[in-house]
């Protein structure tokens, strides 16, 4: 849940201008703990954390240092992981979070 002071008085739900600024308040959030954003729209955001594996990069080290540095490259493939997270704003105003296609983890 965002801070106090992001609910209109009362306690009707928020309206379109409160869901922007409790959706940038999650999207900030993440950004403070290690995510990208990826895409962002006014209902909507993307996240991102991790980064994609070079693999032309450990292909060609891997060709100079005769098959050597195949074993770094296969821990790499094993234990990098690229999250991707759909953060978006409810009708009450709670930010839900939804795994993206291909992410294991929220």
């Amino acid at each position: 849940m965002p801070p106090p002071g992001f609910f209109a008085p009362g306690d009707g739900p928020p309206d379109g201008q409160q869901q922007r600024l409790i959706l940038d308040w999650a999207v900030n959030q993440r950004i403070a703990t290690g995510w990208r954003v990826e895409s962002r729209s006014e209902t909507q955001a993307i996240m991102l954390r991790g980064k994609p594996v070079n693999h032309v990069l450990h292909a060609i080290l891997t060709v100079f240092t005769c098959l050597v540095w195949g074993i770094v490259w296969l821990v790499l493939i094993a234990t990098n992981r690229v999250e991707r997270v759909a953060l978006t704003v409810d009708a009450s105003g709670h930010v839900v979070a939804v795994a993206a296609p291909g992410s294991p983890n929220v």
